[in-house]
Formats: C-alpha cells, sequence, structure tokens
C-alpha cells in the first residue's frame, strides 16, 4: 500500500516530540508507579532488602568508631572492646552485601516483569491501531520505540530505581546518626546542600529536552536505516550507494550529536554535584579536627554539644560520606532518569493513540453474504486539503469480477482501503450485501475479504504454516489441493522437508515468485465470498502468470472480486473494469466495449501490446 499523504506533507510528524515539562513529567512517572504497584508483592521485598541492608551499613561506622576510641582510650589500647566492635563491623558489611547482592537479583526480576507487561502492551496496541497510523510512522521508529526505548525504562527500573530507593535511606539514617553524633557539625550541611540541590534542578532543566531529542534522534536513525537496507537492491541497481552513504552519513552524524550533547551534558551534573560534597566532607573535617583539639584541651566539657571524640570525627566523616554520597549518585542517574523519562514518553505515545474507532453498539455481523457492493458518490481524501477521490459510484453483482486500472496516483488502492474499511469515506456510502459499511462490525467485513497483494508476507515457520494460515482447519489434502491449484506444489515437493520446509523471516530464503504463489495458495484455500488482487501476478513470469491466471480464474469462481492490474492482459474476461483518473471514473465496460470505444483504455492496452 502506499504511504498516506500525510506523511509526505509533514514528513516530522511521526516524530514530533512532546514537550516534557514539569507536568508531563508528573504524569509520565505516575505512569511508572502505576507499573510498579502492580507488582507490589516484589517491590515490597525490595524495601524491605533496602531497608535491611542500608541499615547494616550505616551500623558499620557506628561500631568503626567505637574501635577507635577504644584505642585511643586513656590508659592504653582495650583490645577486646577493639576487637569486639571490629567482628561486629565486619558482620555488619558483608551482610549488607549479600542483601545488596539479593536486591540487586530481585529489581532485575521485577523489571524484566514490568518491561514485558509494557512491551506486551505496545504490542498489542500497535495490532489494535488503524492502517493510516503504520503509514504515517516509520518501521524503523515504531520498532525503536518497543526496543530501544523500552529497554531503557528497563534500565532505570532495574538499576536507577534501586540507587533512589537506597539513596534516599542512606541520606535520612546518615543524617539521624549525625545529629547524635555532632549537633554543630550538620551545620556544614545546612550551606552545601542547598547549593547543590539548586544547581541540580537548574541542570536538570537544561539537560531534560536534549535526552528527548537523543531518543528522537536514533528514532530517525532507525527509521532511515530500515527504509534504505529494504531497498538496497534498488540502490545498487542504480548506483546510488554513495549518496545513500552520505545521507546516512547526515543522520548518524545527527543522532551522534544529539546523543553526545545529551551524556556530556548529563555526565557534568555528577562531577559538579561531587565537588560540591566533596567541600562539605572537607569542611567537616577541618570543624571536627578544631572541635576535638578544644575537647582534648578541656575547654570542652564531655557534656558540651561541642564535645566530640576521636572516634565520633571517624564516625561522623564516614556518616558524612554517606551522605553525600548518595547525592552525588542521584545526581549521576539523574540524567538517566531524563532519558529513561524521555523514552518512556515515546512509550505511552503509542500506547495512548486511538485504536480503530468501535463498531456501532447496533453493528450487524456479516452472514451468509453474497457479495453485492455498492458505492454511491463516494468522495475521499487522506487530507482535509487533499481529496483523493471525487464522487465515485460503483455497482458490483455479486460473484462478478471489478477490475480497476489507471495510472500511478489514481486512487486505486484508496477504493481497496475502503473496501476493507482502512479508512471510513468523507461523504458518500458503500454498501455490502445493502449495508452500509460503517454498520457493520469491521471483524466480519474483513473476514468477507481474502486479499493477494503485490507485496508478499510470509512468517517465519513451514511452508505449511504459511498456507493453512488462510483457513486454520484445513487439512493437508487441501493444503496441497491448494497449491497444486497455484501451481507451487511440484517446487514444494522437490524440497528436501516438503511442506515442512522452514521458511526465514518474510520467506527471503525463496525466491519472490514463489513467495506470491504461496500468497496465492493461501488465498485459494480461504473460502471468503470477495476477494481482492492487487497485482497478484506481478512478481512472477508470464508463462506462470498464464498458468496462476487459469488457478485464479476457478478461485473467482461464485466470488465478487475486485482487481488492481497493470497488466491488462490478466483482466480481459473482467465483468466490468473501470477506468480511474485523477480519482474519477472516466470509462467503464468490459474490454470489448472500452476498446471499441477508443479512449484512455483502449490506448493503454495497445501500448502493452503493440
Amino acid at each position: 500500500m502506499n504511504r498516506d499523504p500525510r506523511l509526505a506533507n509533514n514528513p516530522n510528524k511521526m516524530n514530533a516530540p512532546q514537550k516534557l515539562d514539569r507536568k508531563t513529567t508528573g504524569k509520565i512517572l505516575r505512569r511508572l508507579i502505576g507499573y510498579i504497584l502492580k507488582e507490589w508483592p516484589l517491590f515490597l521485598c525490595a524495601i524491605i532488602l533496602t531497608l535491611c541492608s542500608n541499615q547494616l551499613s550505616l551500623l558499620g561506622p557506628r561500631y568503626s568508631g567505637r574501635a577507635i576510641d577504644a584505642i585511643a582510650a586513656e590508659g592504653g589500647v582495650q583490645f577486646d572492646v577493639v576487637w569486639e566492635n571490629v567482628f561486629r563491623m565486619l558482620i555488619c558489611y558483608a551482610a549488607s552485601a549479600l542483601m545488596a547482592y539479593l536486591l540487586a537479583v530481585l529489581m532485575i526480576r521485577f523489571s524484566q516483569r514490568i518491561v514485558y507487561k509494557m512491551r506486551k502492551q505496545v504490542f498489542e496496541k500497535l495490532t489494535s491501531l488503524p492502517v493510516s497510523y503504520f503509514h504515517t510512522h516509520a518501521t524503523g521508529d515504531i520498532i525503536s520505540r518497543i526496543s530501544y526505548d523500552i529497554d531503557t525504562v528497563n534500565a532505570s527500573l532495574s538499576h536507577d530505581l534501586v540507587q533512589v530507593m537506597t539513596s534516599i535511606y542512606t541520606v535520612l539514617g546518615s543524617l539521624i546518626f549525625m545529629w547524635q553524633i555532632s549537633k554543630p557539625m550538620i551545620l556544614v550541611f545546612v550551606i552545601t546542600v542547598p547549593v547543590s540541590i539548586i544547581f541540580t534542578r537548574y541542570r536538570s532543566k537544561k539537560v531534560r529536552p536534549l535526552f528527548q531529542k537523543r531518543s528522537r534522534k536514533l528514532g530517525e536513525l532507525n527509521g532511515y536505516a530500515e527504509e534504505m537496507i529494504s531497498g538496497c537492491r534498488t540502490i545498487q541497481g542504480y548506483h546510488r550507494e554513495e549518496e545513500i552513504g552520505r545521507r546516512f552519513d547526515k543522520q548518524n552524524e545527527d543522532a551522534m550529536d544529539a546523543y553526545y550533547n545529551a551524556e556530556y551534558y548529563g555526565a557534568t551534573l555528577g562531577p559538579s554535584v561531587n565537588f560540591i560534597n566533596n567541600l562539605s566532607i572537607s569542611l567537616v573535617m577541618i570543624f571536627g579536627g578544631i572541635l576535638y583539639m578544644y575537647s582534648q584541651s578541656g575547654v570542652l566539657k564531655a557534656t558540651s554539644i561541642f564535645f566530640i571524640t576521636l572516634g565520633g570525627i571517624a564516625e561522623f566523616v564516614q556518616y558524612s560520606r554517606k551522605f553525600a554520597g548518595p547525592i552525588n549518585e542521584f545526581a549521576n542517574i539523574l540524567h538517566e532518569f531524563q532519558s529513561a523519562f524521555s523514552a518512556a514518553e515515546r512509550v505511552f505515545r503509542v500506547i495512548d493513540e486511538d485504536p480503530e474507532p468501535l463498531d456501532k453498539a447496533d453493528a450487524v455481523t456479516l452472514t451468509d453474504v453474497s457479495g453485492r457492493v455498492d458505492f454511491e458518490n463516494v468522495t475521499f481524501g487522506y487530507t482535509p486539503k487533499k481529496t483523493i477521490l471525487h464522487d465515485v459510484s460503483v455497482h458490483a453483482e455479486p460473484g462478478k469480477t471489478i477490475a480497476i486500472v489507471g495510472p500511478t496516483g489514481a486512487g486505486k488502492t484508496t477504493i481497496i482501503n475502503l473496501l476493507m474499511r482502512f479508512y471510513d469515506v468523507n461523504d458518500g456510502h458503500i454498501y455490502v450485501d445493502g449495508k452500509e459499511l460503517r454498520d457493520i462490525s469491521r471483524d466480519s467485513l474483513r473476514r468477507a475479504y481474502t486479499m493477494v497483494l503485490q507485496d508478499t508476507w510470509l512468517f517465519h515457520g513451514t511452508i505449511y504454516d504459511n498456507i493453512v494460515y488462510g483457513k486454520e482447519n484445513a487439512t493437508m489434502e487441501e493444503v496441497k489441493a491448494a497449491a497444486k491449484a497455484a501451481r507451487i506444489d511440484t517446487y514444494i515437493e522437490r524440497l528436501p522437508d516438503g511442506y515442512d520446509t522452514i521458511l526465514s523471516d518474510e520467506g527471503i530464503n525463496i525466491s519472490k515468485g514463489q513467495r506470491q504463489l504461496i500468497t496465492i495458495a493461501r488465498a485459494l484455500l480461504s473460502d471468503s465470498p470477495m476477494l481482492i488482487l492487487d497485482e497478484a501476478t506481478s512478481n512472477v513470469d508470464s508463462r506462470t502468470e498464464i498458468k496462476i491466471q487459469e488457478a485464479l480464474n476457478e478461485l473467482m469462481q461464485n466470488r465478487t472480486c475486485f482487481i488492481i492490474a497493470h497488466r491488462l492482459s490478466t483482466i480481459q474476461n473482467a465483468d466490468m473494469i473501470l477506468v480511474l483518473q485523477n480519482g474519477k471514473i472516466t470509462e467503464y465496460g468490459n474490454h470489448d466495449e472500452l476498446m471499441r470505444k477508443g479512449g484512455f483504455y483502449s490506448t493503454l492496452y495497445n501500448s502493452q501490446f503493440t
């Protein structure tokens, strides 16, 4: 199918960014929390492990300080006290490390379950989206969202979320212990912490758009690469490798510049905050040293809030590092959160896309379809500014074959899109068996058609699986009969594994003509009352085309058929041939009638067979 003209009119529409302001970020955060709460048992275990691991880690400096005070005690070293506290410190750190390991394993499992649900939601939404969405979004960009963007979210959930939980508890716990050791020394952080927070907030506002741009540029790069790879033979055939390489270099350079800017300016946040925190620790040591000297000289009494021991200074320094460290780590991972939020926004944008409109509450189900189809004064355009079909009227009797011919861009494929209700008409009506299309359930309407398109689609599986896709409960005998009618049975039976031969993705391990024959066999197996053929024989040679045409003639018996064809030899026996030009039906009739008229059809026919 042709790409929706809306994409051509606005090529950047598919990647148009949504501004990640505070309100948008809040919405994204709430949605991510919603995913987390759905896995609350694992998350609760993670919180318990975090609390236990950090509590044990916070006890280590206390035992360390007591051991130092026992070493510096009056009357000599108190070895029993030293060894007791050293042993307790080692037990705490060992147990904390074990729980941290269990927490890491748990968070990997936790994040994978969330990512599984998120990826499942995205894929299910993609299967429910209207065809117009895929006409206006590059395949590579869609794949980027379901793979790279979700993986980015996964990295934050599995690693950064643990860091945040750990940081919060460590900061609060360290602050409590420092308060118990020396209240005056905490004044150092009254200055440095606000400076760190203000700088972090200022810098994050500058960095946030850069990560959003990075995700967008990587999506554009993937879309371009997918497009070029799919057209590699044409590129080589026209010797345009260098030009395509230059264009790719430009796309790649833009993506790398966006990636570099995001990472560079995001990376400057951590060292800057680290400098502020190191400055605070230096001030702590200076201030603590002064208080210790006055405490040892006897100026400060043991009951004074300014009194401190050598072990107390050691404890306070360790707790100050634990206090400042998480703030620094949070600054380091903040740019990762910016990246994750930008990626999550792109993922949620897919999830929030409007699916195909629901059928009417009183929509009827097509049953016992005879195949009478009517277009009444149909007008349609993909965009309001450009109308493709102008006041088109068509009447197809049950079991008749309607062929549609015309120059490229005349609107032939658009008629097929409307028949299948991939789009709804702007004006006019389309009827099947006297029922207006918008009053029919989409499922029953599309089941009433079998389609054979120019672009073949085969999936990874056996030849049998690909043919039986047209009728899931078909027997092997029916499959073989369909393959025989499509003139592909001899080729299949010559293969070592016959019908059990595995086709690679999209059937690239067989020729294009053979892929087309297998899709025709699939259509032959289907028992739908109506048939759509869009250049169905375009990929086979003339001799095979004649044989397939004989099979298609059998297939079209007692079915209402719509055929789009450029090879006019395939439609000479059509009951009605419509000539479409500039979205209007300019001629209609059977082959003989149109040849006698001497109009556009006869000119086109003669040009092919002269």
